[in-house]
Formats: C-alpha cells, sequence, structure tokens
C-alpha cells in the first residue's frame, strides 16, 4: 500500500474505472450491472484507500471488490452468479474491448448529447463535472443525460459490440466525439490538475484503433492526425515549473518534427478522399502552426480560411471565438475584437473568453477593461496552469 493525496487516489482510480467497466461489461453481458457494480467498487476504494493507502495493483483490487459485491447481489440470478464465478484475476482483455464499450455507449437509440456524456462517464472516468465543462452546460443536466442513457441501455437491451459493417459511418460521429472531448479535456484539463496524460495516450490508442477498422473514413484520419500533431508539440508546452508556455514563446527545437510530418502525411491521405470534415480541418489549422519554423512565418491568412471552413460545416461559438484569435494576427486587433463582441452573450461563462478579450483589450490600450476581463476570466477556470498566466496578467497591471 503507498499513501497518497487526495488528487493522486482520485487520479488513480478514475484510471482504472473505465477498464473495469469495460471489462465486467464484455463478462457479463450486462451494462447496468456492471456499472453499478464499478461504482460500489469506486465508493469502496475512494473509502478505504484514505485510510489503508493505494493498493500495489489497484486494478486487481477494485475487480475482487466488484466481484465480490456481484455474487451478494446477483446471488438469486442464476446467470449472472454462474458467469461471475467463473471470473477469475487476471481478465485477459481484448484490445477492442473498452471501443466496444464505447460504440455501446453511442447506440442511436440513445440522444447524441446522452451518448457522448455517457461514454465520457463510464468509460473514459471523467467526472460529471469535468463532462459538463466539456459541454459548456449545467453538471445537473449531465447527470440527468446519464441517467437516462444508462435506464435505457437496461430497458432495450441494447447489446455489447462492435456495429456490423454496414452501420459503421452511421454510428462513427458519436465516437469520434467522444474520442475529441478525451483529447480536450487530456490536452488542457478542466479541473484542478494542469493536464492528462493518459486522457491524451487512451485518446491516441482509441483513435489507432477506430482507424484500424474504418481505414478509409477520412474523419477517423483527421482526428488521429490531430492528436498526434498535438503529442508532437507537448514537450514545449510546460515550463520546468509547470506553467503554460504560450505557442509564440515555445522552443520549436523541442517539437517531435517527425510525428509532426507523419501526422501531416495522415492528414493529406485523408485530404485526397475529397471529404473534408471538422476533425480534417482542426487537424490542418494544427498543422499550419506545426510546420512555421517561427512563430513570424505563421500563414494566419490560411488558418483565417480553415476557420471559415470549419464554421461552415460544424458552427460553433468556441471555433468563432479561435477564429477571432487567427483574425487578430491577420488583420488586426481591432477587427477581432469586434468578432469577440458578438459572441458575449454566448460565451460569458467561458474563461477563454474572457481571456482572450483581456488580450485584445491591451493590444488596444485598454489596459482597465482588460483587467476586468482577465478577471472575469479567473472565475471560470480551475486549471492551475492557465489560473497561473492570468494571475501573472494582473500583477503587471496591479
Amino acid at each position: 500500500m503507498a499513501e497518497a493525496s487526495h488528487d493522486e487516489l482520485a487520479r488513480v482510480v478514475r484510471e482504472h474505472a473505465g477498464r473495469l467497466a469495460a471489462a465486467l461489461v464484455r463478462l457479463i453481458g450486462d451494462f447496468a450491472t456492471a456499472e453499478d457494480l464499478v461504482q460500489d467498487a469506486v465508493v469502496s476504494a475512494l473509502r478505504r484507500w484514505p485510510v489503508d493507502g493505494i493498493p500495489d495493483r489497484p486494478d486487481a483490487w477494485l475487480f475482487t471488490v466488484a466481484r465480490r459485491r456481484g455474487l451478494d447481489v446477483l446471488r438469486r440470478e442464476n446467470t449472472y452468479r454462474a458467469k461471475l464465478a467463473q471470473v477469475q484475476w487476471p481478465v485477459q482483455p481484448e484490445p477492442d474491448e473498452r471501443l466496444r464499450l464505447i460504440f455501446t455507449c453511442c447506440h442511436p437509440a440513445l440522444p447524441r448529447a446522452a451518448q457522448i456524456a455517457l461514454t465520457l462517464r463510464v468509460v473514459c472516468g471523467l467526472t460529471t463535472a469535468q463532462v459538463a465543462r466539456a459541454f459548456l452546460v449545467p453538471e445537473t443536466t449531465v447527470a440527468q443525460r446519464i441517467t437516462r442513457a444508462k435506464r435505457k441501455i437496461a430497458d432495450a437491451g441494447i447489446p455489447y459490440g462492435l456495429p456490423a459493417a454496414a452501420d459503421l459511418r452511421g454510428r462513427l460521429a458519436e465516437v469520434l466525439a467522444v474520442v475529441y472531448l478525451m483529447l480536450n479535456e487530456g490536452y488542457l484539463s478542466s479541473t484542478e490538475t494542469i493536464h492528462s496524460q493518459r486522457l491524451v495516450d487512451d485518446a491516441e490508442w482509441l483513435a489507432a484503433l477506430l482507424h484500424e477498422l474504418a481505414p478509409d473514413e477520412p474523419e477517423v484520419a483527421g482526428l488521429l492526425a490531430l492528436i498526434r500533431l498535438h503529442r508532437a508539440r507537448a514537450t514545449a508546452r510546460f515550463g520546468a515549473d509547470g506553467d503554460i508556455v504560450l505557442l509564440r514563446d515555445q522552443d520549436r527545437s523541442r517539437w517531435d518534427h517527425d510525428t509532426i510530418g507523419s501526422a501531416t502525411r495522415l492528414l493529406v491521405r485523408a485530404a485526397r478522399q475529397h471529404r473534408p470534415g471538422p476533425y480534417q480541418l482542426q487537424a490542418a489549422i494544427v498543422a499550419c502552426h506545426a510546420e512555421a519554423p517561427r512563430w513570424e512565418d505563421t500563414d494566419w491568412e490560411q488558418i483565417v480560411l480553415l476557420y471559415d471552413m470549419l464554421l461552415h460545416l460544424a458552427p460553433s461559438p468556441v471555433t468563432r471565438l479561435h477564429r477571432a484569435v487567427a483574425l487578430r494576427y491577420a488583420v488586426g486587433a481591432a477587427g477581432a475584437m469586434a468578432e469577440l463582441d458578438a459572441l458575449a452573450g454566448q460565451l460569458d461563462t467561458y474563461h477563454l473568453y474572457h481571456a482572450t478579450r483581456a488580450d485584445l483589450l491591451r493590444a488596444l490600450d485598454r489596459p482597465a477593461e482588460a483587467r476586468a476581463a482577465d478577471e472575469r476570466a479567473l472565475a471560470f477556470t480551475a486549471n492551475p496552469a492557465e489560473l497561473a498566466i492570468l494571475h501573472d496578467r494582473l500583477s503587471w497591471t496591479s
């Protein structure tokens, strides 16, 4: 057993809960029962580990608790009891086990928002609060979506497994959205941790599995390229003290240029199919940044054009916000500010909106308004690296 902080304990529990859920769904064949067993095991861990310490094999500990609890709860259910009694540790995982569970959660019988919320919660181990931040909706709304989705899976007898080849394309959109949100949460966490390498690793692994499953789907290739382009720049994103290093200040010699090259080639092959999509366009935007030898060499006009294409295919206020950032360097701060002003009603509780607005206000020599915008941004983020940047900005103007 090892002592651990509250954050470390929570991280370990999240890391193994999704894998345990996938294993139990495969072995038992019942989603609702497996989810109940996982939650019981997690509750037991959160009660016992602060006292006893994290076990050397947390995955085996959680599995054992879930198995015992399952035998107790289901002792009158002959089918489940027989299946559980035959299960021994270690479970031999199938390579696509979590992918099967994701497709189960993303069944078309469920509303799209519920599909994504349930998958992020059950498979990926995100908290309800993290999922809510990803959707920019209240936590209670997400909790209701997850509850209804689990009930629907149980009541409708939705099967656990991958879709037939003929149904695959229609089921991909929701699964790709889940992997994309995993990337976002891992790349820059919405919680008190700076980032989660495990979530980024899992996102790349799942995207690679999807690419093997559907090698001719350009959006799958686009998402995989996007993830790899982000990972290629990861070593330069944070300083020695853990603070974020802004893109214009990063040491580009530390980027993995081989990975950038291979990801770009993957993206080019996808583009040859002439079926553009949001993930390909986002990857192309990141590729524009990654291929520029210096910040000053960035092709901002091309990036604005790519954002225009992205807004045509998948309009969203967050994408308009990112386009405004690019527009600043293409046409100037005044033009970008006009775009931001139009988003005030949609992104008033989004910290990056206020942080971006503060940066533009400083460029326009409006320091008092910039300070107020930074102070408002502070209220809407818990990420320590982002908080550090905002506090630094405020200290400059104090």
